[in-house]
């Protein structure tokens, strides 16, 4: 009997004991538990705090390099002083490589040459500066020609097209139909020849400035000159100051 109650004590006192010892298991189980979901709400505030200081960071880093890449590319292509830079007026450079009317990609310089004086993939840039009520300055650049020719080239009219009559005539600062006023006083001419490796450039200051969307293309003559067979065509952004 004796030993039936002392068993009977006994496991009461292990039953007791393990209840005691797992009340003190879940206990810290619900802290552990606690502190896990407190470290993971303070890691995703982190996150998204990073995440928002991030996007935050890009946008200012996209805007600046924006701001820095038109600065970039409004820049002339002619040396000037920082006081012509800050003065009213009109600045542009554009580049495009020739391909053929109907080419898979289209491109601005449009080649209809099939002598190889200016193949495909040819490279071309324009360049102007405006000043207001002032100066124009024109300059071209020039590689992939073929080597020694002397070309002759012109601001046109019109833009490029499928033909090479698309660009018009020869813009003119006084406009007229007297073959006396196809000079290079009156229009702007950038007749260059190409140096041995196919290369070559022309600039050229006028004391007029263009008229509001009347020069649109230059376009690149066989020979120099006032005339000559019209081997390519590219599309410019020309404007005015003033």
């Amino acid at each position: 009997m004796t030993s039936g109650i002392d068993s009977t004590e006994g496991t009461e006192g292990t039953e007791s004991t393990e209840g005691a010892e797992a009340a003190e298991g879940a206990d810290r189980l619900g802290g552990i538990a606690g502190a896990v979901v407190r470290r993971t709400v303070l890691l995703l505030a982190g996150t998204l705090a990073s995440v928002a200081l991030t996007a935050f960071t890009a946008g200012t880093s996209d805007a600046t390099v924006s701001a820095d890449s038109a600065s970039a590319d409004s820049g002339p292509a002619d040396s000037a002083s920082a006081d012509s830079d800050s003065a009213p007026g009109y600045r542009m450079r554009t580049d495009a490589r020739f391909a053929p009317p109907g080419a898979f990609v289209p491109s601005a310089a449009v080649t209809y040459d099939g002598t190889g004086l200016v193949p495909p993939a040819a490279w071309i840039e324009v360049s102007q500066r405006s000043e207001e009520r002032g100066r124009t300055t024109v300059a071209l650049r020039v590689t992939g020609l073929k080597a020694g020719h002397a070309y002759g080239v012109h601001v046109h009219r019109d833009p490029c097209g499928a033909e090479p009559a698309a660009a018009g005539g020869h813009y003119q600062h006084r406009p007229s139909t007297d073959p006396a006023a196809a000079n290079p006083e009156n229009e702007v001419w950038l007749d260059f020849t190409a140096d041995d490796r196919g290369e070559g450039g022309a600039s050229v200051r006028h004391d007029w400035n263009f008229r509001r969307g009347e020069a649109a293309s230059v376009v690149l003559h066989a020979e120099p000159g006032g005339a000559g067979a019209r081997l390519a065509c590219f599309t410019v952004p020309f404007g005015w100051a003033g």
